[in-house]
């Protein structure tokens, strides 16, 4: 309420925050001629209604026990660039991982069919990931886990919104050895050491 803003510079600015949670960098989309951004952008991108996100959820555990992994596939991919990498990790994967858990927890599913699932969304997120422009700025962040705890979409899901935020992201993967855990944030001069925990562990 301190200062008025003509309304084409307002959706300008709403349209490269738009970007930037799909990934571009501030530094380049104000370099972008106004023109340009919009064919960036694809189509808007729409908030995650709850009954949205039960829906994702159940289609996908129906999914993994169907084993339709192609289908299954198909279907994070689509949330996925649907909402943009920032709303997919923020609001749909938490929702998809709980799901699968409690179907696992209830004997819907099988301990390998949450396998397939983990293993679907984790190379769907490293595909994410490693299509993002590389962070070369700080916060330089060390993502792994302590021994014996192998799960690993949580340092995923972590190292896709830091680099979305520009963050320089060095991932150790599962089960680092704590000695290691600091040498390697010796050696990287870490900012920042981020570990990940299930509630199992």
């Amino acid at each position: 309420g301190e200062r008025a803003y003509p309304l084409e510079q307002v959706e300008k600015l709403r349209l490269i925050k738009r970007l930037m949670g799909q990934g571009w960098r501030p530094g380049k989309l104000l370099a972008t001629p106004d023109a340009d951004l919009a064919s960036l952008a694809g189509p808007a991108e729409t908030p995650v209604a709850a009954e949205d996100k039960g829906a994702l959820a159940a289609g996908v555990v129906e999914l993994i026990r169907s084993h339709d992994t192609p289908a299954l596939g198909s279907a994070l991919r689509q949330a996925l660039h649907r909402q943009g990498l920032q709303q997919f990790v923020l609001e749909s994967v938490s929702v998809l991982n709980r799901a699968v858990g409690e179907a696992w927890m209830r004997g819907e599913i099988q301990v390998f069919e949450e396998h397939l699932y983990t293993e679907q969304m984790q190379a769907l997120l490293r595909q994410a990931i490693a299509s993002l422009p590389p962070g070369t700025g700080r916060p330089r962040v060390l993502l792994t886990t302590v021994p014996e705890e192998q799960h690993v979409l949580g340092i995923l899901m972590t190292e896709a919104l830091l680099m979305l935020e520009g963050a320089s992201c060095v991932s150790l993967g599962t089960q680092t050895p704590l000695a290691d855990i600091r040498q390697a944030a010796l050696a990287h001069r870490a900012d920042i050491v981020a570990l990940s925990f299930s509630a199992a562990f």
